[in-house]
């Protein structure tokens, strides 16, 4: 399977929304509890269009599959070598090994960017991602208990990392 990355353009936001969007639903990946529109995701997207916190699309044999951003950890300048992960594939595209491709994708970036270490937070119950983070030598680094309420349910947020050498 060919996995291609390039940076993500203004006209792949619809599409990118539209991923993040499937997410919502199913209260495992992300914290927002209504879909997003493109108009919200505007201020988010030109914050990825600096060089060193990029966000890319993802294509699997030309097709678009997902998408993969970096962004601050923080915001303060002691921070600037550690960013936050974010990684969603279209739900064709799951299970085929493109989240494992991307994880490799972003590592060999790192060096270029700055990067000495990369955080995923990922709900306590999304074993799928926890498992691939694990899978690719990201440790557990925190946990944070019951932090977040999606419906009725409260979720623990675990911490990955993993540093970059």
């Amino acid at each position: 399977m060919q996995v291609e990355f390039r940076r993500a353009v203004h006209t792949d936001l619809p599409f990118i929304v539209q991923v993040y969007n499937q997410t919502i639903a199913g209260r495992m990946v992300t914290a927002d509890l209504v879909p997003v529109t493109v108009a919200q995701r505007e201020p988010w997207f030109t914050e990825h269009q600096q060089r060193r916190r990029p966000l890319w699309l993802i294509t699997v044999a030309g097709q678009p599959a997902g998408w993969l951003s970096l962004s601050d950890f923080y915001g303060r300048a002691a921070y600037q070598a550690t960013v936050e992960i974010s990684l969603y594939l279209d739900e064709k595209f799951r299970g085929q090994h493109v989240g494992q491709q991307s994880l490799a994708f972003v590592e060999r970036q790192a060096p270029a960017l700055g990067i000495h270490n990369i955080l995923g937070f990922i709900f306590g119950q999304n074993l799928p991602s926890l498992n691939l983070f694990s899978k690719n030598g990201y440790q557990q680094w925190g946990k944070l208990p019951q932090v977040a309420q999606l419906d009725d349910q409260l979720r623990d947020l675990i911490i990955l990392g993993k540093h970059i050498a």
